[in-house]
């Protein structure tokens, strides 16, 4: 009985615990930004006290700032000018353009990247993974392959930040019909929490007479 209660908190708990941690690590990482500032504007010398958050709204507004700035002809130079300073550093060069390309493709107001969830038979043949689509794999892989074929990130769980770049062809791809926040989400929860809410149900073959039945059942 105890055991029930203990987990019934834990289960209350835990995700709040969880959501607070991750906000705090976002928190301090942007009020780090505060140091693009004089020591002098800051506000725990202005105001004697140190106020959480408030990088965090200093972020939003270089951005912002950012954005308008990079939209006019004087801005577009500055920026040609930064990258190709960028792309002159050896190690930089490769990083950044990497991560520039990437964030090009899932920002685009105009791109698909990442914005589709499917199943894809992987990492054998009869076992089955959701993907997300990326696109198509591009002409420089495409000649060596036979047929219109797919690129398709595959997570892995419960990190899905991490994961497989795949090819396989259209026609062995199966589209679901649930968004990709439901995706993650199931991905994350390790299938616990299925897409629409509803609870796994446990396959008939799996009863308390068979021993791949789970414990307690």
């Amino acid at each position: 009985m105890l055991r029930k209660y203990f987990i019934t908190g834990l289960l209350i708990w835990l995700p709040l615990a969880v959501t607070l941690w991750i906000l705090d690590i976002i928190l301090t990482t942007l009020d780090r930004t505060l140091l693009l500032l004089p020591e002098a504007w800051r506000p725990d010398q202005l105001l004697g006290v140190h106020v959480p958050g408030f990088g965090l709204i200093l972020s939003v507004l270089v951005i912002l700032v950012t954005g308008v700035l990079a939209a006019n002809i004087i801005g577009e130079r500055l920026l040609r000018w930064w990258e190709g300073l960028l792309a002159r550093i050896p190690i930089v060069r490769s990083i950044y353009s990497s991560v520039k390309q990437v964030s090009d493709t899932m920002l685009a107001s105009q791109g698909n990247a990442f914005r589709k969830a499917v199943l894809v038979e992987f990492p054998q043949r009869g076992q089955w993974a959701i993907g997300l689509v990326v696109g198509a794999p591009g002409p420089a892989i495409d000649r060596h392959l036979h047929g219109e074929m797919l690129t398709v990130f595959v997570p892995t769980a419960p990190n899905p930040t991490s994961g497989y770049t795949i090819i396989v062809p259209v026609a062995e791809v199966k589209e679901l019909d649930i968004s990709v926040d439901e995706a993650l989400k199931f991905i994350i929860s390790l299938g616990v929490v299925t897409p629409g809410g509803a609870r796994p149900h446990r396959p008939a073959a799996l009863t308390s007479e068979d021993p791949r039945a789970l414990p307690g059942e």
